[in-house]
Parts: structure tokens; C-alpha cells; sequence
């Protein structure tokens, strides 16, 4: 299935999200900005936005990952996250398309496997674009 949700509006860096940044001090935006950077950091072709009121990556306008901040734990979310390999079985959620990675500041991450998985959500929306 080749469905991508589009954002009209994405650019190579928003202000607003370095004020929702701003806005979530403490270990949990330390949280939320480790991860968000990562995202940043998949390709030129990442553009960002608030989408809910927080801070989403795409490939160009098509979502691929994001960062939500709640009052004990981050969510690093995937868009297509159901159809995505996670051999580490870090992916929670059972919706049809997203899954979400649940972070908490007491609790080490096996973060190789998290970068793996924006890198493949973003390797994935890539090759969804370029079939489209």
C-alpha cells in the first residue's frame, strides 16, 4: 500500500517547533529533541512542522516520523509504523498505519535499534514517494 499522509506547509526548519521545544524543558525535551534531531538528520530532504501540536518529519510533505511530549513519557511516533521491520520489537500501537516507541527518563532505550527504525521509516517513505 502506497498511502502517504501529506502536509502542505512542511519546511527545512520551522520556528514553531523550536518554540514546542523551548516549551518542554527538562529530561523529557531532552528526550523529545535527541530524537527529533535524529529525524533531522535522515536527509536534505527532511522538511518539519507541527502536526497536533508536535514537532513531525517528512520526506519533503509526506509524514514520516514524530515526537510527542505527555507528562511522563515521549512518544516517538512512525506514521507507517505497521509496515515497517522492527527486529527489536520496540513498535507499540495497533492501529492500521502508525506505531509508536514509548520513552521514559528512568528507562534506558536500546537506541541503535531506535535510529534504525527512524532510518527505515524515512528509507520507507522515500521509496513510497518514488513509486507513487
Amino acid at each position: 500500500m502506497n498511502q502517504v499522509l501529506r502536509f502542505h506547509g512542511s519546511v527545512r526548519r520551522d520556528p514553531a517547533i523550536g518554540l514546542w521545544m523551548r516549551e518542554h524543558p527538562g529530561a523529557l525535551g531532552s528526550i523529545a529533541q535527541r530524537w527529533f534531531e535524529a529525524m533531522r538528520g535522515c536527509g536534505d530532504d527532511v522538511r518539519e512542522l507541527l502536526h497536533d501540536g508536535h514537532p513531525t518529519a517528512c520526506v519533503g510533505d509526506a509524514a514520516f516520523a514524530y515526537v510527542n511530549a505527555f507528562k511522563a513519557h515521549v512518544n516517538v511516533g512512525f506514521f507507517r509504523g505497521a509496515e515497517i521491520a522492527d527486529p527489536k520489537h520496540l513498535l507499540e500501537g495497533t492501529g492500521k498505519f502508525m506505531r509508536h516507541v514509548k520513552l521514559r527518563p528512568e528507562v534506558d532505550v536500546d537506541a541503535v535499534a531506535l535510529l534504525k527504525l527512524i532510518e527505515t521509516a524515512y528509507a520507507d517513505m522515500k521509496l513510497r514517494l518514488s513509486t507513487a
